[in-house]
């Protein structure tokens, strides 16, 4: 019997905390590809990347993300995924983070619904309506590009499978992430549990794909309960930039190679970027580098 093929997902970098948090966690173009590849190397297929301008500062910039797409591809086939949401600055809006369409990335994140996010002081609606929602999937359709169906609340789960689902925007296999424990700075989110990520599991129609990245300490536990409930993993200094309580992580790659480790110690597979994409149904096949 073959094993089962886990993707492990990296988010390096944040569209909150910066070097601030973490002085490891990568800001420029340059420094995203090299963190990348370390991660590549250590395991990962899929790379969720966040942008800042020159400043540092948080951008939807398409020209940024097209740099990164072009050094980050230059020294691996790693899946590139970029996110949709709006740079956590008070002028960006939603539909800022529909630049990335024409960065060049094979998959983009999609938040599957409202919430209000609270960063140094500022509340940030995001107000991912049905109908908002729906128009981006079908862009992402249109250009080939696998949406990651970032789900915050359970509601959201049940607007996918019920409403959005049965338009046939979503190509299959659908792929969520189930964001947990960033309850305390987004209003709409649930915190990390057995007991939620059990139910969300539960309520995934039967073709689908799921992972879990939990925020802060909850980084660890949430994808180990994720690879023994038949999913995927996600970790990195966008969710958490610890190792261990009051221990800095030296890197993104030292954060896969723990959760590889895991996984491996359990009897599953690491899927390649190129396993992946078949995993994912992502027919676009990028050309291995580096």
């Amino acid at each position: 019997m073959a094993k089962r093929k886990i993707i492990v997902t990296v988010a390096p970098t944040s569209n909150f905390h910066a070097k601030e948090a973490n002085p490891a966690l990568p800001v420029h173009p340059d420094e995203i590809a090299e963190e990348v590849y370390r991660c590549y190397n250590a395991g990962a297929a899929i790379a969720h990347i966040h942008a800042r301008d020159k400043k540092g500062i948080q951008t939807n910039d398409v020209n940024v993300f097209k740099e990164i797409n072009a050094q980050v591809g230059a020294k691996s086939n790693i899946i590139q995924q970029f996110s949709t949401a709006p740079a956590m600055i008070p002028e960006s809006t939603i539909d800022d983070g529909l630049g990335v369409l024409d960065a060049g990335a094979e998959m983009l994140s999609l938040d599957c619904g409202l919430a209000m996010a609270q960063y140094k002081g500022m509340d940030k609606p995001t107000l991912w309506t049905r109908d908002w929602l729906i128009s981006a999937a079908k862009e992402m359709q249109k250009r080939g590009i696998k949406p990651e169906l970032e789900i915050f609340n359970h509601a959201q789960l049940e607007d996918v499978v019920n409403i959005f689902m049965p338009l046939g925007i979503i190509d299959g296999p659908p792929s969520f992430n189930f964001v947990m424990g960033m309850n305390r700075m987004n209003q709409g989110s649930i915190d990390y549990s057995i007991e939620n990520i059990t139910h969300l599991v539960r309520k995934l129609p039967p073709n689908a794909l799921f992972g879990a990245m939990g925020i802060g300490a909850s980084q660890h536990p949430a994808t180990i309960a994720s690879l023994l409930l038949g999913g995927n993993v996600r970790v990195g200094f966008e969710d958490n930039v610890f190792y261990r309580k009051g221990q800095l992580a030296e890197s993104n790659a030292q954060l896969v190679e723990r959760i590889v480790g895991v996984a491996t110690d359990l009897g599953y597979e690491i899927a390649s970027p190129d396993e992946a994409r078949e995993i994912l149904g992502i027919k676009k096949t990028a050309v291995t580098k580096g």
